[in-house]
């Protein structure tokens, strides 16, 4: 992930740190020299996906700025998908940008998938048991213009994106090359051995 930002001319990551802290900030100093690395420190509270990127917003100088969830992987197509996602970037429509994957190519995902997306990129979220045809990647563009009026503690990026979506103003693109859901340690295995027949 850290190579894909790099990549990306990203110079600066915000990493918040909860479980086994110590060891990724230990891991995070040996990490890519071509990027700066910032602690957001959760040990206290865990503060989901919402408080989390809340707490980290004072470290974070760019608007807008990329959010990734640290459990998934994934293999740029023919172009850098964090660039791919920049460049697609309104700020006068966007409030958010997800990367989304076509559920038949969500490897390691086992739900039902997030989004509807129509011709413009809109986005609208799956009905209750039905099939959604995208999967969101955990890879983001957000502004700060979403952080407002936000709950104390721990909370849902998506009470963000209801808001945006309730504005018109939630969109995706989709991920033209490979990605891996790898939030368990079985998926890792799966993971890596889908990587070696690809």
């Amino acid at each position: 992930m850290i190579d894909h930002l790099a990549d990306a001319g990203v110079e600066t990551a915000v990493v918040n740190v909860h479980y086994l802290a110590d060891q990724l900030e230990a891991h995070l100093k040996r990490a890519d020299e071509r990027l700066r690395i910032v602690i957001s420190d959760e040990r206290e509270q865990l503060l989901e996906t919402g408080g989390g990127v809340a707490k980290a917003l004072p470290l974070i100088d760019a608007d807008p700025f990329y959010v990734i969830n640290a459990d998934n992987l994934w293999v740029d197509g023919a172009a850098n998908a964090l660039r791919q996602l920049a460049s697609q970037w309104d700020d006068s429509v966007m409030d958010a940008l997800l990367l989304l994957v076509p559920y038949a190519r969500a490897e390691g995902y086992e739900g039902a998938g997030d989004f509807h997306m129509d011709q413009m990129g809109r986005l609208r979220r799956r009905v209750e048991r039905r099939l959604a045809p995208y999967v969101f990647s955990g890879i983001q563009i957000l502004s700060k213009r979403l952080f407002t009026d936000l709950p104390e503690g721990p909370f849902s990026l998506n009470l963000l994106y209801d808001r945006a979506m309730e504005a018109g103003r939630l969109f995706g693109a989709q991920h033209a090359g490979l990605w891996y859901h790898v939030g368990t340690a079985s998926a890792i295995e799966e993971t890596e051995a889908a990587l070696a027949r690809a």
